[in-house]
């Protein structure tokens, strides 16, 4: 698809660590349209110019801006850090938006959770739920107010409501409560860290939810983990060997040895970039393969990284 060149048109800082940035068409047309749960990449650029995906957080007007709002991560790959050193005025240019995590048009009941920057598209599917009377609770969770983007604005909506644990998990959010048991037509999404992510999907699993109602969206900052090593892959079908050292993954290494892996997502959700593990332990970090894939050597090369020193991968 051909980018858009949009302008900063303005830049709010909601917590220490997130800016909003409201980005408008340059020539005043309208933005394209596109449907709640939807991310557009900003193309940074840079000696090797990087793509990162951001969910759009209101829902399609037909006016010609779009609402992003952006983390810094500190120990990330360089995007967040380019965001943030935006100023209002300038030009980015941006992949068309795209949607790889959509209500479920068929849904009778939508019960969506959002932990910390997660709250981007769940608050977009919660303001596009409301204003079309349809039936839906939000929960979102965080450490306290003070660094809970948006929360105003969940609180504004009629069955939103937003947990602050102050550090102790024991405070939170009662999860099996909250989720409760699953219904005809009820469809569960979620958003936020790995953690979150996948307490909330295990406890919906324990109370007899079924994979094809539970919806999940990861964000890139949440796949980094403490204790990452560096590692070696080795690519037998292509006959090169490449050093992953922490901070990037088997994907990154690949461009920046000029070969060109297929991928689409580059978050652990598509499962475009899969390949097969010949020899080596994987540390799965997507979201996409089951725990049957993963036992036959499924891997995703755009996240997922080593817990052995060598990884060998049939490319």
């Amino acid at each position: 698809m051909t980018p858009l060149s949009l302008r900063v048109d303005q830049i709010d800082t909601l917590t220490p660590l997130i800016r909003r940035l409201i980005l408008r068409t340059t020539d005043g047309t309208p933005a394209p349209d596109y449907t709640a749960g939807a991310h557009i990449e900003l193309h940074v650029p840079g000696e090797r110019p990087l793509r990162r995906a951001y969910s759009l957080v209101t829902p399609a007007s037909g006016g010609d801006a779009l609402e992003i709002a952006v983390q810094l991560e500190a120990e990330g790959t360089g995007g967040s850090r380019w965001v943030h050193s935006l100023s209002v005025g300038e030009v980015v240019e941006v992949s068309p938006p795209k949607n790889l995590f959509p209500l479920e048009e068929a849904a009778e009941e939508h019960l969506l959770f959002a932990g910390g920057i997660g709250i981007t598209p769940i608050l977009c599917m919660a303001r596009a739920l409301a204003a079309a009377g349809k039936r839906y609770a939000m929960h979102y969770a965080a450490r306290d107010r003070e660094r809970a983007a948006y929360c105003t604005e969940v609180e504004a909506l009629e069955h939103a409501r937003c947990w602050f644990d102050g550090g102790d998990p024991a405070k939170g959010m009662p999860l099996a409560e909250v989720i409760a048991a699953p219904a005809a037509g009820r469809h569960l999404y979620v958003c936020g860290p790995k953690g979150f992510i996948a307490a909330v999907l295990d406890t919906g699993r324990q109370l007899g939810w079924a994979d094809a109602n539970l919806h999940c969206e990861l964000f890139t900052g949440a796949l980094d983990e403490a204790g990452d090593r560096p590692f070696t892959v080795e690519l037998s079908t292509s006959g090169v060997t490449l050093e992953v050292p922490v901070g990037k993954t088997v994907m990154d290494v690949m461009e920046e040895a000029g070969l060109d892996p297929m991928f689409d997502c580059r978050r652990g959700e598509c499962g475009i970039c899969v390949a097969k593990v010949l020899d080596g332990e994987a540390d799965h970090r997507d979201i996409c393969l089951s725990e049957r894939e993963r036992k036959e050597g499924g891997f995703c090369t755009c996240v997922s990284r080593a817990r052995s020193e060598r990884l060998v991968l049939e490319l």
